[in-house]
Parts: C-alpha cells; structure tokens; sequence
C-alpha cells in the first residue's frame, strides 16, 4: 500500500484502512478508529440480528448506525459511541428492552467494558 494506506488481513479477508484527504491520505478505507467503531456496530447488528430471528421477526432491514466523538484530553482515544439501532418492524416496548438488554453485551462492547491485555512487539 501506499502513503497513509495499509492492508489488513484477517482469515483470507483484505481489507484496506486509509485517512482522509485531509489528514494525508487518499481516503481508500475506513480510518482505523472508524474501523474499531464499526466492528462495535456490527456487533450489536449481529446480536440484534439473532434476537430478531430467535423471536422469528425478519431482519431485513435491520441497520445499525454508529457515530463518534474523540476525547478532548490525552491519550487520543474514542471518548463517546452513539449507535442507533433501526428495527426492520415494530416491538412491544418490553422486545425493545430485551433486545438493548442483549445488544449491550455483544463480545466488542464487553471487551470494551473489560479491557483485553494488549502486548505490541516489532520484529
């Protein structure tokens, strides 16, 4: 890859993360925090997704829209995710609850909650 670009591989999937214009790429991916925002997004779609079908209600349609803030102070991290969980059809309030109650503890968001141990080595 080139400039502010890098390849990503994962199983024998390629995905490519960039900046944007703005910050010294060429904008050919996702930046590598919107990735990390959207891996939490996906997660709660799939969790979503499987509560949708375990009460036998189509998940066509079902979105999951995810927006950020950064922190304002040091470390430069993510300080704020708002996600928005668009249902394909209507649910009693009760449905809604339980599916929050579900979706807010996809694998991403409680490895968020309980931080990982992470080791960085270069060869």
């Amino acid at each position: 890859m080139a400039g502010q670009a890098y390849a990503v591989f994962v199983r024998e999937h390629e995905l490519t993360v960039d900046q944007p214009v703005a910050a010294g790429g060429d904008d050919d991916g996702p930046t590598p925090v919107e990735l990390f925002v959207s891996s939490l997004a996906a997660c709660v779609a799939y969790y979503a997704g499987r509560f949708l079908e375990r009460h036998h209600v189509s998940c066509e349609g079902l979105r999951v829209r995810a927006e950020f803030d950064m922190a304002d102070d040091r470390p430069a991290r993510v300080g704020a995710v708002r996600m928005r969980i668009v249902l394909p059809a209507r649910l009693s309030e009760a449905r809604r609850r339980a599916l929050c109650a579900v979706v807010n503890h996809c694998t991403v968001h409680n490895s968020l909650r309980r931080p990982p141990e992470i080791t960085v080595v270069a060869d």
